[in-house]
């Protein structure tokens, strides 16, 4: 649906800018609500450059636009050809998600360009919308360009203060870093999203989406609280390498004047492509769990051997706990012959000799159980490639409709490339269109970061890309202070399979039976930093529509807190975060149908939060089943220490949260 009621205001007038000449030509485009202004600003040398605001403070200040390329000379003074603008406001739907309804309202400006002393041709897309703006840059068919090799791309985010900011140090293969929470001044490369609070408020964070054949972007310090995009490379130096006519990815400012309003931005979704997939009825979000934590925990291992833990019998244990538990899908790692052998055919599609798949994926479907199957390919993107079709063709005639792929290569591909440059993008693109024809859905782990295209191959589900819950087996391990970054960064990204739901948080269970990746004794000290309720909470906050249950079988057997997980559906409806402050505290409440999940959570500091239950329906009565921290519960001495209480509640009350430190509360509400 289109509105093309004129919106952009387009003035010859002197710029605001000090900087600017008296011939400067700005274009001027509002978002609905008319908060935010995007002011591109061309100079009569052709200079081009953008600045942002929201109600008249200054977001991003004058910034550069342009390229780089091999062969060419730079492209970043340009003439304006033509304009064009419009208005869109409309809704759509998705098969799942934090929401299944998504309203899509913006103001557009289409600008093209061309060369101020040349020939080619450059379009600037830019889209304004109430929680933000993405951009892009298009390159249509042209007279006598073909191909192009982009060296660089010059497009930086110039930002007027030293915000207050979260971010990741900037790696091509791994995303698997600690938060760093510091001025910006201080950031010099980082991964996105990249997320900041401004001295007024402001929350921004810089991200990009649509990602599609494309580098990832990283930001590279480029000046004083400057940050320039700076493109994953090939082997060979070059960044992108393309045939015209291309898109570029949007580049994303989500802005929000508070935490609550970051998380619940749907401007990545709404910049990506609608879905491609005719039929969606076979994609089915889920809670699973499997064999895996074990194996973290050096109980089991992956390889065959004495404590190999992927076992038929093994196997049926998990399919007939998860039958008879309302858990949707079980995943069995280190299933296959040649573990650690990548690159033969054992290593992909040869089950090893203590494990019958046949019999496991009859008795899974007798049983109601889907079966989650694990493709490692330690970066050997080749060897994969020539197997995945048979894989492939082998799940489907076993009915396993969901596959969780693995690339573990902190170093790069095997090849040299490196998982966030264009090849990486390529190959896991092209595993998600190939799992699409084969109806698998996909949980790619070492994955390229989430930019959205789950709208546009909703059977790519979830994915890793940041430090998840099995560091906490062998290493220092995440605080609850980490958990509460995710949602302001990682997550604005899309999902994230981070594996929570942990019940033995010191791992006393398995005192004595722990081993390191050396075969050795495990002696590191190690275990979970939250309580158990917190676990449950986690369970809805970091959101996945695959949301794993990552405890052995054991742990869970007779325990009265898996009620909660018994109960979870994570096939949302609606979803909305209700008061938050990044790395501190989060409440989010979520609805499947009739039913409310809510979850709370605090990091190493108790406190009180108060939830107004005024989202319920009114005149009707409801039982709200209660999942908290017990009065003595803290993270580090008591953190096993849990209460389940069940009240009477309208949507007139407020319940009175208490979280102990490194704690949290989850909430089912029911009609009475």
């Amino acid at each position: 649906m289109k509105n093309t009621l004129p919106i952009l205001m387009i003035m010859l007038t002197t710029a605001c800018s000090p900087t600017a000449t008296k011939q400067a030509l700005n274009l001027s485009i509002h978002s609905p609500d008319k908060h935010l202004t995007v002011v591109l600003v061309q100079q009569n040398q052709g200079e081009t450059s953008y600045h942002v605001t929201r109600n008249e403070q200054t977001v991003i200040n004058a910034s550069q636009l342009g390229f780089t390329f091999k062969n060419m000379p730079p492209l970043d003074k340009f003439d304006i050809v033509k304009t064009e603008q419009k208005s869109l406001s409309t809704t759509w739907d998705s098969p799942w998600g934090q929401n299944k309804h998504h309203q899509d309202e913006h103001n557009e400006l289409l600008v093209a360009l061309k060369e101020k002393d040349g020939d080619r041709l450059v379009n600037l897309r830019l889209r304004v919308f109430n929680d933000g703006i993405g951009f892009r840059y298009e390159f249509p068919l042209q007279d006598n360009i073909t191909d192009v090799v982009i060296m660089d791309e010059k497009t930086t985010f110039v930002l007027p203060e030293d915000n207050d900011t979260w971010w990741i140090e900037a790696d091509y293969d791994s995303y698997e870093k600690p938060y760093q929470h510091t001025p910006l001044s201080q950031v010099k490369h980082a991964n996105t999203p990249l997320t900041m609070v401004a001295k007024n408020g402001l929350h921004i964070s810089l991200h990009e989406a649509a990602l599609s054949d494309y580098a990832s972007m990283t930001l590279l310090a480029s000046g004083p609280n400057s940050l320039k995009a700076e493109l994953v490379p090939w082997q060979d130096g070059s960044k992108v390498k393309a045939t015209l006519p291309f898109n570029t990815p949007w580049r994303t400012l989500q802005i929000s004047p508070d935490a609550a309003g970051l998380a619940n931005s749907e401007l990545i979704l709404n910049l990506n492509e609608v879905n491609q997939l005719a039929d969606t009825s076979w994609i089915k979000p889920m809670t699973y769990m499997g064999i895996w934590w074990e194996i973290h925990l050096g109980v089991g291992t992956w390889t065959t051997g004495e404590r190999h833990a992927a076992t038929t019998a093994r196997a049926m244990k998990y399919i007939d706990f998860a039958a008879d538990n309302n858990v949707g899908g079980v995943l069995f790692e280190g299933w296959n012959k040649g573990w650690g052998e990548w690159g033969k055919r054992e290593a992909y599609v040869v089950p090893a000799d203590d494990f019958d798949l046949q019999k496991v994926a009859d008795y899974a479907r007798q049983k109601g159980v889907n079966i989650i199957g694990h493709n490692e390919t330690e970066g050997r993107i080749e060897a994969y490639e020539s197997h995945v079709a048979e894989i492939f063709n082998i799940y489907s005639e076993l009915g396993i409709n969901t596959v969780k792929t693995g690339y573990v290569a902190e170093k790069g591909f095997i090849n040299g490339e490196h998982h966030q440059g264009q090849y990486g993008v390529r190959h896991y693109r092209k595993i998600v269109e190939l799992a699409a024809q084969h109806k698998i859905m996909i949980n790619a782990h070492e994955p390229i970061k989430d930019t959205g295209i789950r709208r546009t191959w909703p059977n790519m589900m979830t994915r890793e890309g940041a430090r998840g819950g099995e560091w906490n087996a062998w290493s220092e391990g995440n605080s609850a202070e980490y958990l509460l970054t995710l949602p302001f960064t990682r997550l604005l990204g899309g999902p994230m399979d981070y594996t929570p739901g942990i019940f033995d948080i010191d791992y006393s269970h398995f005192a004595g039976k722990r081993y390191n990746w050396h075969g050795e004794p495990q002696t590191g000290d190690y275990r979970v930093h939250t309580t158990l309720a917190r676990q449950l909470a986690d369970m809805v906050i970091l959101y996945s529509p695959l949301q794993m249950a990552s405890d052995v079988v054991e742990n869970y057997e007779g325990h009265p807190a898996f009620q909660f997980i018994r109960d979870l559906n994570v096939d949302f409806d609606s979803s909305f975060v209700v008061e938050a402050k990044i790395a501190e505290y989060m409440t989010v409440v979520r609805q499947a149908g009739d039913v409310w999940f809510i979850a709370s959570a605090t990091n190493n500091s108790a406190r009180t939060l108060n939830l107004a239950l005024d989202f319920l329906p009114q005149n009707t009565d409801f039982i709200a089943q209660i999942y908290r921290d017990a009065d003595d519960a803290d993270y580090q001495t008591n953190p096993e220490a849990y209460k389940i209480e069940t009240r009477e509640v309208t949507n007139k009350d407020v319940l009175t949260m208490v979280l102990a430190a490194g704690g949290g509360q989850a909430i089912r509400i029911i009609k009475k």
